[in-house]
């Protein structure tokens, strides 16, 4: 397992990146949104709260999947978690009740969204050296944010042609078949497998400075760091994420998936551009650089979503550019998890760290929707929160610290 033509290292990676394409139906909440409205009738909160939940079901149970990824390996976990993700689906496309939705997409999507989630990059990461963690990471959580540009065309046309819960029972067979038969691909390497270092020519490789437990994460205060940063800049990211169609209907009508398509493109080249950019800058700077970005991008937004007559191209960059610095979160973080604390825990100790995801996607939704409806549908209050959010994080990111930043 010496040469690199026997190390099925991309084989792993690309069948966690393809799970990962079926799992990011998260991403496409907002094409559903309008459609429930209009046959379920729901209002309000009630629009957002299997999505909100979904965010944070997943979360945790990052923690207990991350457990089972690393106690039975990633084939098993995805394979549980494809299963969850179909009956899920499944259960919603028998009804219009708002309870059984919160139980169908928020509990069990939410959970096989885990299972899969957390079971696709550690196995990819344990095959490549340390100096390619950023691109690795990157590409495998890269399918999750890409796959709005297949599902919201195809999500259209399935509620267009067969209505709301047909479309929820064909996407709901079809992610089973193909996280569950991806599953099969993903292994850890051998016992006492060693991949050869590929540092950097002129930079320091990237280490893995012990082999932590995630007792030891929450005794750190580094993690508290870590964690209230990445619940800023997902959170932030998850609220525009949940609401661009609607806010793209202003100026594109009905061709306003297309914004939703288009963002997918920018979270996925986020992730992937990120990664690489800190494997040669270090992940420290790069992620100063897009929550910079970010709030920047927020408060330009506030004129955008305001106008009446906004171009469609405008509103397309500006989902495009929210999305790609949305996006670059998912790859840092990944890489912060195991150059602070090692491989061996590696599957808990994000799902520790990843519950940060989870309570911003839950909370600045719901944020947004309280915001927006006490403002007769304006966007701004919330997006100069969040822009102002974004840059206290930015601003601690100086205190982040680890033997290459």
């Amino acid at each position: 397992m010496t040469k690199a033509t026997q190390n099925p290292g991309w084989l792993v990676a690309g069948s966690g990146l393809g799970i990962n394409l079926a799992l990011g139906v998260l991403y496409t909440w907002s094409l559903f949104k309008a459609t429930i409205e209009k046959e379920f009738g729901w209002k309000g909160g009630q629009l957002n709260d299997p999505y909100a939940l979904c965010c944070l079901v997943f979360a945790f149970a990052m923690i207990f999947a991350g457990r089972c990824q690393d106690r039975f390996g990633p084939r098993v976990t995805a394979t549980v978690g494809g299963l969850l993700v179909g009956a899920g689906m499944v259960l919603i496309s028998t009804t219009s009740n708002y309870q059984t939705w919160l139980l169908g997409f928020g509990v069990l999507v939410g959970l096989g969204i885990g299972c899969g989630y957390s079971s696709a990059t550690p196995p990819a990461l344990k095959w490549f050296p340390p100096a390619k963690t950023g691109l690795v990471a990157g590409l495998v959580v890269a399918g999750f944010g890409l796959a709005p540009v297949y599902l919201a065309p195809v999500s259209k046309w399935l509620l267009d042609d067969f209505g709301l819960q047909k479309a929820m029972l064909y996407l709901g067979v079809a992610f089973t078949l193909i996280v569950c038969g991806l599953a099969q691909l993903l292994k850890n390497p051998p016992a006492g497998f060693v991949v050869a270092p590929a540092p950097v020519a002129g930079k320091p490789a990237a280490t893995a400075v012990q082999n932590a437990t995630p007792g030891d994460l929450l005794r750190s205060p580094g993690f508290y760091l870590l964690w209230t940063i990445y619940c800023i800049g997902a959170g932030a990211g998850l609220m525009v994420i949940g609401s661009i169609s609607g806010m793209a209907k202003k100026s594109m009508g009905e061709h306003a998936f297309i914004a939703v398509a288009v963002m997918a493109i920018g979270n996925a080249g986020g992730r992937i551009i990120a990664g690489v950019l800190s494997d040669q800058i270090g992940r420290r700077w790069t992620l100063m650089l897009v929550l910079g970005l970010q709030a920047a991008l927020m408060f330009a937004a506030i004129p955008i979503t305001a106008a009446k007559d906004s171009a469609a191209l405008t509103i397309v960059l500006l989902a495009t550019f929210i999305g790609f610095n949305y996006g670059a979160n998912l790859a840092l973080f990944p890489s912060f998890t195991k150059d602070l604390w090692g491989l061996k825990n590696f599957g808990m100790n994000y799902g520790v760290l990843f519950t940060a995801w989870g309570v911003g996607g839950f909370v600045f939704p719901k944020i947004q929707q309280v915001l927006t409806a006490g403002s007769g549908g304006s966007f701004q209050t919330a997006l100069v929160l969040a822009g102002g959010l974004l840059v206290l994080a930015a601003g601690l990111t100086l205190f982040i610290r680890t033997k290459r930043a």
